[in-house]
């Protein structure tokens, strides 16, 4: 699958099958490398070419919107498939690949009444985009705040024992609390847990004599109990905090550990579930936005035509897919095919005023209609 491709337009002399003919003539003799295809426009409502000139800015900031969006859906599909670990699959619009859809596009009339004016048909796909972009944003804030939740619980379980949560390190036999008893827990760098070990029952009076245990290891500091009598505490706090201990506020619940491990577990599966949502809705999403594109370029390709070329519409549109070292032979077999009397051919924008440049927009200045679509 080819990931750029050139929509191009002919002004046609004669009929458009001759001009058909010797394109692919020229391009199976000259290019064969290059994927070719018809790009099949509808008679669409031309209305007039003032009409045409005022649309041409709406042509050009629409264009870059949709493609865009589309982009941006694309784009958090790829990071959703490498965070699920999913295989990529090929995008589809209908379950048609969105390549076939490119080079076999087909006019939806039930969706774009062909006798719309072209300003109608412009505003309905934008329409349809931002509502699709706005639910987009919706929907990844909505998953963006439970990862937020997920990734901060999972600091707190994962950091450094000064700062991390201790409920899934404490068990309840490590602990003792009774009127006149309180167990503590001090974190200790572990270069210094010989001093703690030879000098914990003398940091204050009334600390029960070999009651600390080391509860768990990391790689800065070690978790140690230490049970001492309550009305003692805030002094042993006190003495700790001057040796570089640290005692940790902890209070032991069972109920609330269960809690936790709950809410934890929730989150999980609410990342899970939205993650998923959110997958299959971008699948869709992408397919609606990628045909509302194509359309839109079907109409770009018809008003610049017009605007090139004149009245009554007489162009053959067409898909290419050329590869980087075949650009310039085709390029030339374009130009070589184009009446360039037939055609207002500008070399720059600054060199044509009013709607015509503007239209071009990113279009390149060739004898003939001309832009790039990126599929990635």
């Amino acid at each position: 699958m080819a990931s750029r491709y050139w929509v191009v337009s002919l002004p046609v002399q004669n009929s458009a099958s001759s001009l058909w003919n010797r394109l692919q003539d020229q391009i199976s003799k000259h290019s064969f490398d290059t994927p070719l295809y018809r790009f099949n426009i509808p008679n669409l409502r031309v209305g007039t070419l003032d009409s045409l000139l005022s649309l041409s800015d709406d042509l050009l900031k629409s264009n870059h919107f949709v493609e865009g969006v589309s982009h941006k859906i694309r784009r958090q599909i790829e990071e959703l498939e490498r965070v699920s670990g999913v295989e990529s699959s090929s995008l589809t619009v209908d379950g048609v690949p969105v390549d076939s859809y490119l080079t076999r596009f087909v006019w939806d009339e039930a969706k774009y009444p062909t006798m719309s004016p072209l300003k109608e048909v412009v505003d309905s796909i934008h329409g349809q985009v931002a509502k699709i972009e706005d639910d987009l944003k919706v929907r990844v804030a909505e998953y963006n705040n439970v990862r937020s939740q997920l990734n901060a619980i999972n600091r707190k379980q994962s950091g450094s024992l000064a700062v991390r949560d201790l409920s899934n390190l404490v068990k309840s036999e490590d602990i003792v609390v009774s009127e006149h008893l309180v167990t503590l827990l001090a974190v200790v760098p572990k270069y210094s847990q010989k001093d703690w070990l030879s000098s914990y029952e003398t940091l204050t009076s009334y600390v029960v004599p070999r009651s600390s245990k080391k509860l768990f290891e990391d790689n800065e500091y070690a978790l140690y109990s230490v049970t001492l009598f309550r009305r003692v505490a805030d002094n042993f706090r006190t003495s700790a905090r001057e040796k570089g201990f640290q005692i940790r506020d902890f209070e032991y619940s069972s109920d609330a550990q269960e809690s936790r491990k709950q809410e934890l577990e929730k989150l999980v599966q609410d990342q899970e579930n939205l993650r998923s949502s959110l997958l299959q809705w971008c699948y869709t999403s992408y397919g609606e936005v990628f045909s509302s594109w194509m359309h839109f370029c079907a109409v770009r390709v018809f008003a610049e035509s017009i605007l090139r070329y004149g009245l009554p519409p007489s162009f053959l549109a067409c898909v290419l897919a050329p590869v980087t070292k075949s650009e310039k032979k085709v390029r030339s077999i374009l130009e070589g095919l184009c009446n360039s009397s037939n055609s207002t051919f500008w070399k720059t924008e600054d060199e044509v005023g009013g709607g015509m440049a503007g239209l071009a927009g990113d279009a390149d200045t060739y004898p003939y209609v001309s832009f790039t679509i990126n599929l990635v």
